[in-house]
């Protein structure tokens, strides 16, 4: 694996960090989960840019945002007790193999 392509699922990793820091910052209210929301953010969108170098931008940002949306869904159901019924884990499912897709069909 390519250090871009560790670069790109490092900051879908803190995309998942700062979404569901944003629950927690109650709208940027409470100081400290406000203040690793925007660390997180920061980061996720500075590793997203070294990525975008060699991945290209459709791709990247695509698998930037499943990684994020898998992660913060998967996240919410299990520490927020968001609903997993089956049409909801299927959908996650999707978007799995959508980001595998994407990942095997791109060069590098």
């Amino acid at each position: 694996m390519s250090s871009a392509w560790l670069s790109l699922i490092v900051a879908g990793l803190f995309e998942i960090v700062w979404a569901i820091g944003l629950r927690y910052s109650a709208g940027f209210t409470k100081l400290a989960p406000s203040v690793l929301t925007v660390a997180a953010m920061t980061v996720s969108l500075y590793l997203l840019a070294v990525a975008l170098k060699t991945i290209p931008v459709g791709t990247g940002y695509a698998v930037w945002t499943g990684i994020g949306a898998v992660g913060t869904a998967l996240v919410g159901i299990w520490l927020l007790g968001e609903a997993r019924d089956l049409g909801r884990l299927l959908s996650i499912a999707l978007i799995v193999a959508g980001i595998a897709g994407l990942k095997l069909a791109t060069p590098g």
